[in-house]
């Protein structure tokens, strides 16, 4: 058995050992209370953030070029 597989095999025992533990039941619970907690301070997932920056700046380059726009036409129409 070569190393790689050997630790492999290790993991999936201990796995299998903590799913039939009052740990495994105590790990949900928290994990449940923590997500429940995180949900109430209105936190978003960085995946989110960084979708939302995206967003915004293509709403930015957007705003910035019909102000650009706007600006040649009142020029093109000032007497």
């Amino acid at each position: 058995m070569d190393k790689v597989s050997f630790l492999d095999d290790l993991q999936d025992r201990l796995a299998a050992l903590m799913r039939n533990t009052p740990a495994a039941d105590m790990q949900k619970n928290v994990k449940a209370l923590l997500t429940q907690q995180f949900a109430r301070l209105e936190l978003v997932t960085r995946e989110e953030f960084d979708t939302q920056t995206k967003v915004l700046a293509k709403t930015r380059a957007k705003l910035e070029a019909l102000e650009r726009r706007l600006t040649e036409l009142e020029n093109k129409t000032a007497p």
